[in-house]
């Protein structure tokens, strides 16, 4: 199928375009951006420079990917945005481009990132993710697959959340969430396993349920993080979703939400 660019849009002859492709009024595409087979490029977007995105990914009315980062110790270096195959980028969108930190920003695939979320410098959100609208995160965060992050919530810089996690609405996360677990509130806290979001992503039940004794071990019971870290190795069956929970709060650098 051929490419369709409306006549009001701005394309830089240094731009790679794949088969396919919609770009539409007043959009712009600039210099060293690749944009992938079947991509959508809707309205008053904005590729601003070396912005990669994979096939069948959709930009909505007026995003701007991107931009310079806004960190005061960028000087210029080379830096990208890269989005993975079918993700969906709704409108007035924001990602900046990367830093020297890690040199790219990234969103994965099938990702659904909603009206006027914000990604700053160096993020790294992995497949299937989901952030609804008016979310914000700052610089250095890394989200895992399959997260959800609820709408108007504030993630501080470096923060990580963990794979299947559920972050409620206009929550506060200023620590590391956990994966599997529900998370919500200014500050946020914990309620407990995403036991639904679970099942619906056809979790076994025996794992499930070994889950929620990990949860239980080291967010509701007398024990501190060291000790629950010891009896998790005794008591635990060594299902890959368990270590993976408990390597998380293992490795936490800003320290995990309780």
């Amino acid at each position: 199928m051929s490419t369709s660019i409306h006549p009001t849009a701005i394309v830089d002859a240094k731009a790679e375009l794949g088969t396919d492709v919609e770009i539409g009024a007043y959009a712009y595409v600039g210099p060293h951006c690749v944009v992938g087979d079947g991509t959508r490029i809707h309205m008053r977007a904005v590729l601003e420079e070396h912005v990669t995105l994979a096939p069948r990914v959709t930009v909505g009315i007026g995003t701007v990917l991107g931009g310079r980062p806004q960190d005061l110790k960028f000087k210029g270096e080379v830096t990208t945005v890269e989005i993975g195959e079918g993700t969906t980028l709704r409108e007035y969108l924001t990602i900046n481009r990367g830093t020297s930190e890690s040199f790219r920003t990234t969103v994965g695939k099938n990702c659904f990132l909603m009206s006027y979320v914000h990604l700053a410098h160096d993020c790294h959100v992995g497949d299937g993710v989901i952030i609804s609208n008016g979310t914000q995160l700052a610089g250095h965060v890394k989200v895992d697959d399959r997260a959800i992050i609820s709408g108007l919530c504030a993630v501080h810089q470096f923060a990580k959340i963990g794979r299947h996690a559920f972050v409620g609405g206009m929550s506060r996360v200023s620590k590391d969430i956990p994966p599997y677990v529900k998370a919500v509130g200014n500050p946020v806290k914990l309620y407990g396993l995403n036991s639904v979001g679970l099942q619906r992503s056809g979790f076994p039940e025996d794992v499930v349920s070994e889950l929620k004794k990990a949860y239980r071990l080291f967010f509701r019971s007398d024990v501190n993080i060291t000790q629950a870290l010891e009896k998790a190795v005794a008591e635990l069956k060594p299902f890959p979703e368990v270590q993976a929970f408990v390597a998380f709060v293992e490795e936490s650098g800003r320290g995990v939400v309780q």
